[in-house]
């Protein structure tokens, strides 16, 4: 028979113990579980003051845009939120479309400095917000198009600040730059025709600003190309054959993603219809034009023979010859009045 004083020793001994071990640091109860601070963040638009002190502070010097297009970058690449992320790039939309000069200029050679480009994020996947990561890839994609049709027009496409170009700049370009303009405008416009299909509503108040932004880049790459077009059509005379065949491509891309654009913006514009009925009259007008001329826009194989093994079948025809030209402007091009043209064509 235990001893009862033996037995309250134990439980009091038991007790002590219990005390011990609820005020030790190491048995302390979990806090509870909180999500990461990004998924409790409103899927809104960065403020409009924060944006505008932002583009203030880079409109000073050099050494002082650097750092803030740095900074936005590294945030950029260590975020893994898509709501942070989108954030960043509408900031850098708003750069390009209302920032001063020297931001702009660091913010398009940023992204390939170093030989790696930031805002590469096709690989971009936020489990949280599956519809926002789909919103990321695309706009990033979409930015770094608008980059490069900027780099290749010699001006920043989106920016509100509209300078007195020389009207005759176009004019006197050379076909080759002509068309390379033509196919970067082409290739913007058929980016935002890739834009998600996801509703826009759905995305919230970030989303509908992004899509302001970008729509409103499509009407500027409308009116760009309302002025190549034209120019273009004003030389369909003067295209050699490969020429044609990449003018053709460029309008056939544009006219494939019309339908998805007129679902994006059913806003109706006189420009927009202007310039969809200019790639046709002069897709039209290039295919007659070949059409009469003996040649045909078909794709040839590599098997025909390489360029220089075709080289001896060519003949030179000069202006005395019955081949004329429809327009004045072949002398831009910096030929001295022969075309050569493809006897096997």
């Amino acid at each position: 028979m235990k001893n009862p004083n033996s037995e309250r020793s134990d439980r009091n001994h038991q007790r002590q113990s219990l005390s011990l071990q609820s005020r030790s640091p190491l048995r302390c109860p979990d806090p509870p579980s909180r999500p990461p601070r990004h998924l409790s963040l409103p899927p809104s638009a960065p403020d409009d003051r924060h944006v505008s002190a932002l583009l203030l502070c880079g409109d000073s010097s050099r050494s002082a845009a650097s750092p803030i297009i740095a900074a936005l970058m590294l945030r950029l690449r260590r975020t893994g939120s898509s709501i942070v992320t989108l954030k960043c790039l509408l900031v850098f939309h708003h750069i390009l479309r209302r920032g001063p000069f020297i931001l702009q200029d660091q913010l398009s050679v940023f992204p390939s400095a170093g030989g790696r480009n930031h805002l590469n994020l096709s690989d971009f996947r936020d489990a949280a917000a599956w519809h926002l990561s789909a919103w990321v890839r695309w706009y990033a994609r979409f930015l770094e198009t608008l980059l490069s049709t900027s780099r290749i027009l010699g001006f920043f496409l989106s920016s509100s600040i509209r300078f007195n170009r020389d009207s005759n700049r176009i004019s006197s370009l050379l076909n080759l730059d002509l068309i390379k303009e033509l196919d970067s405008l082409s290739l913007l416009i058929e980016e935002i025709s890739r834009s998600p299909d996801d509703s826009i509503e759905r995305g919230g108040v970030i989303v509908k600003e992004i899509t302001a932004l970008f729509l409103n880049d499509y009407i500027s790459s409308v009116n760009e190309l309302l002025l190549r077009l034209t120019e273009l059509g004003e030389r369909v005379g003067s295209l050699s054959f490969g020429d044609s065949v990449e003018v053709v491509c460029c309008l056939k891309r544009l006219q494939s993603c019309r339908e998805r654009l007129s679902d994006l913006y059913s806003v109706e514009k006189p420009s927009i219809e202007m310039m969809w009925g200019l790639v046709q009259e002069l897709r039209d007008r290039i295919e007659m034009a070949n059409k009469e001329g003996g040649k045909f826009l078909t794709w040839r194989s590599r098997e025909s023979g390489t360029e220089s093994a075709r080289f001896e079948e060519r003949v030179l025809i000069g202006f005395d010859s019955e081949k004329k030209f429809q327009t004045g402007r072949f002398s831009v091009n910096g030929f001295s009045g022969y075309l050569a043209l493809d006897k096997s064509i």
